[in-house]
């Protein structure tokens, strides 16, 4: 997979600029994208699914969503609305980063909606792994701090405004909890640069410099 690298964007004068408060349900990290109820799977759809997630997506996202790659994702007890409103994205090449045009693109293309809200079950019943990470126990509470707090000067909101707390997310916003650091910085990359197009998304991450990047998605990580 590819993983963009990036520095902090800069502004006239060495400032940045900071943002209105409007953008106070905005979040940090993985995309919201426009909400997609996910279906109730049958029987059938189920065993297929889970024929698919561990034969398949397991290569690179582990059996049960509980990716050791930190360049992949993992899926295990992420909210099934957000992944079905992920996958239909990919399947509808709406989705631009780098990764979701060199292989999810391809991957989705094919799964109809039966299939994508079994595979959005599958993942979302599955018990999410304490990471193995340490961390950098200075990045890990700075990190905190702008999770719970944003960075008001610069108009950065609190990620927990639409994660929670606890970083479980809600129906349509994404859990971060456990989340690999590595991917988590490379989606901020993808906000930042405008790879992925989502303008809250891309407003929110063009205030944060490289450190702060990291030291979220560091918080993140060994979040339970």
């Amino acid at each position: 997979m590819l993983i963009p690298t990036t520095s902090a964007r800069t502004f006239a004068g060495g400032k940045r600029r900071a943002r209105h408060w409007w953008l106070g349900g905005a979040v940090l990290l993985l995309a919201v994208g426009t909400s997609v109820q996910a279906d109730e799977p049958d029987a059938e759809a189920r065993a297929y699914a889970q024929k698919i997630a561990i034969g398949t997506c397991g290569t690179c996202h582990g059996p049960t969503g509980n990716s050791t790659q930190p360049k992949f994702p993992r899926l295990a007890a992420q909210n099934a609305n957000y992944l079905a409103a992920t996958l239909k994205a990919f399947r509808s090449q709406t989705r631009g980063d780098p990764d979701a045009i060199g292989y999810m693109w391809g991957m989705a293309s094919e799964l109809d909606d039966a299939t994508i809200a079994a595979l959005a079950a599958y993942y979302a019943s599955q018990k999410a792994e304490a990471s193995r990470s340490g961390g950098d126990s200075a990045a890990i509470s700075r990190g905190r701090e702008i999770y719970e707090h944003g960075i008001e000067p610069e108009g950065v909101p609190a990620c927990s405004a639409c994660h929670g707390a606890d970083a479980y997310g809600t129906k349509d916003f994404p859990r971060l909890a456990g989340q690999h650091a590595q991917y988590v910085l490379k989606q901020l990359a993808s906000f930042q640069s405008n790879m992925r197009n989502v303008a809250v998304m891309h407003g929110v991450a063009q205030n944060l410099r490289l450190t702060e990047m990291q030291a979220v998605a560091a918080y993140l990580e060994v979040q339970p």
